[in-house]
């Protein structure tokens, strides 16, 4: 009987430690879970004075002790506050929803400041004056070259100065005044041959022809000069709404007080895309220029042809002015 109630008292014993044991494990606020038929402490002694056989506690875990390890959360060390979530995070799903959805430049372009928007603006501007010099100097060097080729050819073909003179009389263009300039200024000297030679007839046609010549080449080259500027200026008109959008940039995130991509991304977008406009400006306005400079440089060869045998028809026509009285008069 003695050996009975000892065990029982033992058992009883090592329920209340365990009892006291997981009560300190769970956190405030958590009931203790119920392990099933388990008497009270208080009751212990008075088990232990039954006479009958008392059964041992059952340790065998019920559905209410399994579930109670995963409801509570894991114990934090003594002296240690609660581990919480950074005030910043946010999930993933709302920083989805805060990112930007309409991306595409002309969003970005309606998102931009005001200044990142005057840029974008000019560098558009820029890119159609571009194309329309591209569009109408392509014409007009086109056609001067048609009609400058067509003088050349007629110039080469008359044998005097009235023949090419005919051949130009209802055509246009630098030909056609180099050769009437030439005819003026030979019947404006024609009293002063008879007493003088022709080296002064020649040196003001060739003064006259190389006048309406540079006149012919500023007048190919104008606009080409609109293309050099805007080459050489749009990149630096982009950078600076690159910088303007980035230092937007950086503004938001100090206000913010986040490097948040929601917060981020549409400065730098503005950026990248004012740098991108200034290109598009920049490139083709290189190309075009360049690809002028050579065709006016071939137009003015052309004129140059031109020129030089407007010379040579008044020289040929001096020296049939010289040789006809000779002839008259060995005839006679």
């Amino acid at each position: 009987m003695s050996r009975t109630r000892l065990s029982a008292a033992l058992v009883a014993s090592v329920i209340l430690v365990g009892g006291i044991a997981t009560a300190q494990e769970q956190p405030a606020g958590v009931a203790p879970a119920a392990k099933g038929p388990v008497a009270p402490a208080a009751a212990a002694p008075a088990a232990a004075l039954a006479p009958a056989p008392v059964a041992p506690a059952s340790t065998t875990p019920t559905p209410a002790t399994r579930a109670a390890p995963a409801m509570m959360a894991p114990a934090q060390p003594a002296g240690q506050p609660a581990t919480a979530a950074p005030a910043g995070a946010a999930p993933t799903g709302a920083m989805e929803l805060g990112l930007p959805h309409d991306l595409s430049p002309w969003g970005m372009f309606m998102a931009a400041d005001i200044i990142v928007k005057a840029v974008m603006v000019g560098l558009a501007f820029a890119s159609l004056v571009t194309w329309t010099i591209w569009l109408a100097k392509s014409l007009e060097i086109f056609g001067g070259k048609l009609r400058i080729s067509r003088a050349v050819r007629a110039i080469g073909e008359a044998a005097t100065l009235k023949q090419a003179s005919r051949a130009l009389d209802r055509s246009g263009g630098p030909g056609a005044l180099l050769v009437r300039a030439a005819e003026e200024e030979a019947a404006l000297s024609a009293g002063a041959l008879d007493h003088v030679g022709g080296d002064g007839l020649k040196e003001r046609v060739i003064s006259r022809l190389s006048r309406i010549e540079a006149a012919a080449s500023r007048r190919m080259s104008r606009g080409t000069g609109v293309l050099a500027t805007i080459g050489s200026t749009a990149p630096f008109v982009g950078l600076f709404g690159t910088v303007w959008g980035i230092m937007n940039a950086f503004i938001g995130i100090s206000q913010a007080q986040t490097t948040n991509l929601a917060v981020v991304a549409p400065g730098i977008a503005e950026a990248l895309l004012a740098t991108a406009m200034g290109l598009v400006a920049a490139i083709p306005a290189v190309v075009i220029y360049n690809v002028f400079a050579r065709s006016i440089a071939g137009y003015r060869q052309i004129l140059a042809d031109a020129s030089a045998g407007v010379e040579r028809l008044v020289s040929r026509d001096l020296d049939f002015r010289t040789v006809a009285p000779a002839t008259a008069l060995a005839a006679e």
